[in-house]
C-alpha cells in the first residue's frame, strides 16, 4: 500500500510539473547579430527565464537577409515572432503592437526610450512599440596596418570621399589588393555620402521627392570607382535586386584598406580582427554639403499578432530596463540607447582590445556632424523604398545592365510604385 501510494504521489507531482509547463507562455524573439549580441542576449534572457518561470522564451537567431527579406512577407499575412529586432522600423510600423497597457512604467520609457520612440510607430501615433538597442552611426574603417606599410598617410578628419579613395587606392597597389575600398551593398549605407553630396529624398509635402543632383553626383562617382576597380565589385554584383550583403569579411580578412558601414561592426572587428591589424574609425568622409553620417540602429519590436501580449511586455520591460541594457551595451561594445546609461557616461566596455575605446569615440564625436536632412530619415516612413531603389538600380548599373541614366529613371519610378502600393 506504501509503495503503490508513493507511485501515486510521484505520478502526481509528475502531472502538476507537466501541467505547470504546459501553462508557461511561450515567447519567441526573431534576432540578427552583426557581432556577438545572439550570445549576449541569451544569457540575459536566461535570467529572466529563472525570474519568471511562467513565461519561456525561444530566441530564434537568424541572418539579417531574413530579418529583412521574409520577415515582412510574414508580417503581411499576420504572422511573425511576438517580438523582433528590426532596422525597417517606421516602413513596418503598421505590424507593431502598442505596448502601452502592458507596461509596467510608461514613464520609464518615456524618459529613457522617447527620444527614438517615433522611429517605431506609426505617423502621427503615439503608441510604445518597442526600443532601440543601441544607437548606430555609419561611418568608415581604415586598416591603418595596410596604410603604414604602403607609406600613405590617413588622410586627416574632414577629408572628403575623394581624398580618402585616392589614399586607399595607393595602398591597394602597393600592397596588390583587390580594391581600395568595400561599401556594404545597402541603399542605407550608400545615403551617407549621397546626403553628403547634397541630396535630400523628402519632399516638401513628406513625400519621396525626385533624385536630384546629389543623388546622381555620388551614384555616378560610385559606379565610374566601381567600374575602375577603386570598389570591391563582389560586393555589389554577386547578389540581385535589394539583396544585403555586407563587406565586413572583406575588410577583416585585409583584403581592402578602407570598408565604408557603421558603428555596429566594432564588436565584430574586434572579435574577428582581434591583433591581426591596426584599424581605426574615420567617421564619415566629406561630400561638398556636408560629412554626415546616418543615425539608426536596431529596434526590439513588438508584433501585434502575438497571442500573448502581457507576457510579450514582461519581456520588453525587463530587456529595456536600465541595468539590462547596461550591461548589454558594455558587452556588446555598442552606442547605448538608454538615456540614463548614456547620461551616466560611466560605460566600463568589456574588452580587453585597445582598439575598440577610440573607436567608439570616435563615432560619438562624429554625431555632431548629423545634418537635418540625415537625422531626419529614421523616422521617415518611405525611407526603405528610397533606399531600395537606390541599391537596386545602382546594382544593375554597375554590373552593367542599364546605362546610369536609365537606373536614375527606374529609381523614381520604382518609389513612385511602392507608394501607389502602399495607397490600394
Amino acid at each position: 500500500m506504501k509503495q503503490a501510494y508513493l507511485r501515486g504521489t510521484v505520478i502526481a507531482a509528475a502531472l502538476g510539473f507537466a501541467s505547470t509547463a504546459l501553462a508557461a507562455e511561450e515567447v519567441r524573439i526573431m534576432w540578427y547579430s552583426d557581432g556577438n549580441e545572439g550570445e549576449v542576449v541569451a544569457d540575459l534572457l536566461k535570467r529572466f527565464e529563472e525570474q519568471n518561470p511562467d513565461i519561456t522564451v525561444a530566441l530564434d537567431n537568424v541572418s539579417y537577409q531574413v530579418v529583412k527579406e521574409q520577415l515582412p512577407i510574414t508580417l503581411e499575412a499576420g504572422g511573425g515572432p511576438d517580438i523582433a529586432r528590426v532596422t525597417d522600423l517606421k516602413a513596418l510600423a503598421d505590424h507593431w503592437l502598442d505596448l502601452t497597457p502592458y507596461l509596467a512604467d510608461k514613464a520609464y520609457w518615456d524618459q529613457n526610450y522617447g527620444e527614438q520612440a517615433d522611429w517605431l510607430r506609426p505617423d502621427g501615433s503615439d503608441a510604445i512599440t518597442g526600443f532601440m538597442t543601441q544607437i548606430t552611426l555609419t561611418g568608415g574603417f581604415a586598416n591603418k596596418t595596410l596604410f603604414d606599410q604602403a607609406g600613405v598617410a590617413l588622410p586627416a578628419a574632414g577629408s572628403s570621399w575623394d581624398q580618402w579613395v585616392e589614399a586607399a587606392q595607393q595602398v591597394a597597389t602597393s600592397q596588390q589588393l583587390p580594391a581600395a575600398f568595400a561599401m556594404d551593398r545597402s541603399g542605407h549605407r550608400m545615403s551617407a555620402p549621397i546626403i553628403n553630396f547634397g541630396a535630400n529624398y523628402i519632399g516638401a509635402d513628406g513625400m519621396p521627392a525626385p533624385v536630384d543632383a546629389g543623388v546622381r553626383d555620388y551614384v555616378g562617382k560610385l559606379v565610374g570607382w566601381t567600374e575602375g576597380g577603386q570598389n570591391l565589385k563582389d560586393v555589389w554584383v554577386s547578389a540581385a535586386g535589394a539583396s544585403y550583403r555586407a563587406a565586413a569579411e572583406d575588410f577583416i580578412n585585409a583584403q581592402v584598406p578602407l570598408y565604408f558601414s557603421g558603428s555596429w561592426q566594432i564588436g565584430n572587428f574586434s572579435a574577428k580582427i582581434g591583433d591581426n591589424f591596426d584599424w581605426v574609425a574615420i567617421g564619415n568622409p566629406c561630400g561638398p554639403k556636408s560629412c554626415s553620417g546616418i543615425p539608426g540602429g536596431a529596434g526590439l519590436v513588438a508584433v501585434k499578432y502575438t497571442q500573448h501580449p502581457e507576457a510579450v511586455a514582461k519581456v520588453m520591460d525587463y530587456l529595456a530596463s536600465e541595468p539590462v541594457m547596461r550591461e548589454f551595451t558594455q558587452r556588446t561594445l555598442f552606442i547605448p540607447s538608454n538615456a540614463a546609461v548614456r547620461a551616466a557616461g560611466d560605460l566600463e566596455y568589456v574588452t580587453t582590445d585597445p582598439q575598440v575605446q577610440p573607436a567608439l569615440d570616435a563615432f560619438n564625436a562624429d554625431v555632431k556632424n548629423i545634418t537635418p536632412e540625415a537625422n531626419a530619415l529614421p523616422a521617415w516612413k518611405w525611407a526603405t523604398a528610397y533606399y531600395t531603389a537606390l541599391v537596386t538600380r545602382t546594382g544593375q548599373a554597375m554590373a552593367g545592365e542599364m546605362s546610369l541614366e536609365d537606373a536614375f529613371a527606374r529609381m523614381d519610378s520604382d518609389i513612385a510604385e511602392q507608394v501607389a502600393q502602399a495607397a490600394q
